[in-house]
């Protein structure tokens, strides 16, 4: 084992989700809020692609696109390496804020749409191999963090399928129902039975959470009109069969890097309790983060 005691430290913070803070090309450690603790990240996007272009997105440098051909050798062993520290090291005594000293998950997430790589089976697999390796199988979360864009494929399906069993979690997606066939928001064309077929895919086959980012753009927010497409689309899929466990609500926490940026701010938290509140009256649980 490596010699820790000279590792420099890397303070780890809820507004800093930078990918490459270890210098690692695939795996990341975050304080997530969401998760309430470190989280793990596998970022199969390190091109910065993405099929989508969210207005509210992080990601320096984001093109469209799809994940790049991955070095799965190269990422077990990242992956290895990092769980080792935090399981068998000091990593969290000194790199983590005390009241987050807990390892929550392994997120699929990072720079992109991972279900857009064409290995992400294997990843799966891979994952699987290392929770095994370090007794974490069923202990913490296998977290998919998805545009839930490429659900309609029986590969991916497949793979999702598989996290069940290996404790899984989707965070699936749904910032705002569709206008015309397009979202403002997430910069493509989709319409609202796209959007259910995609999330009955995800919650026939691994506990599903829907996760949706509200803010104001200049300095108005949802409408009432927006925020009632919304939920309806919501009732619509769970009527028509899809499962969610409940609602992922959150406003911004990190600066975004695309043009949209100086148009877009934070609501009060009023607001955010208050749609919360209107989730809550479809039968779903809501984790609320402001």
């Amino acid at each position: 084992m490596s010699d820790r005691s000279s590792k420099p430290l890397i303070p780890l913070a809820v507004t800093d989700h930078r990918r490459d803070i270890l210098g690692l090309t695939y795996v990341y450690p975050v304080v997530s809020r969401r998760a309430g603790g470190v989280s793990v990240g596998v970022n199969l996007n390190p091109n910065n692609a993405c099929n989508w272009r969210c207005i509210y997105c992080q990601v320096p440098n984001l093109i469209r696109g799809n994940a790049p051909e991955l070095d799965l050798v190269q990422l077990e062993g990242e992956l290895a390496g990092m769980l080792d520290e935090i399981v068998n090291g000091d990593f969290m005594q000194r790199n983590v804020p005390e009241e987050a000293r807990r390892l929550n998950d392994i997120a699929l997430s990072g720079n992109g749409e991972p279900t857009s790589s064409k290995q992400f089976a294997a990843v799966i697999e891979l994952i699987g191999r290392q929770l095994a390796a370090y007794e974490l199988m069923g202990k913490i979360k296998l977290v998919l963090i998805t545009n839930g864009s490429q659900l309609y494929k029986p590969a991916v399906q497949e793979a999702v399928a598989r996290m069940q069993a290996m404790n899984g979690e989707v965070w699936f997606k749904f910032d705002r129902a569709p206008v015309d066939g397009m979202s403002e928001v997430n910069q493509i064309a989709l319409t609202p039975t796209q959007i259910k077929r995609h999330l009955l895919a995800a919650t026939e086959r691994c506990e599903t959470w829907i996760q949706t980012c509200m803010f104001a753009i200049d300095g108005q927010a949802p409408s009432e009109s927006e925020q009632q497409a919304w939920l309806d689309l919501l009732a619509e899929a769970m009527e028509e069969g899809a499962k969610p466990a409940g609602v992922l609500l959150y406003g911004l926490a990190r600066a975004s890097t695309q043009p949209e940026a100086p148009r877009l701010s934070a609501l009060p938290a009023a607001w955010m309790q208050a749609f919360a509140g209107r989730i809550e009256q479809l039968g779903l649980r809501v984790k609320l983060s402001v």
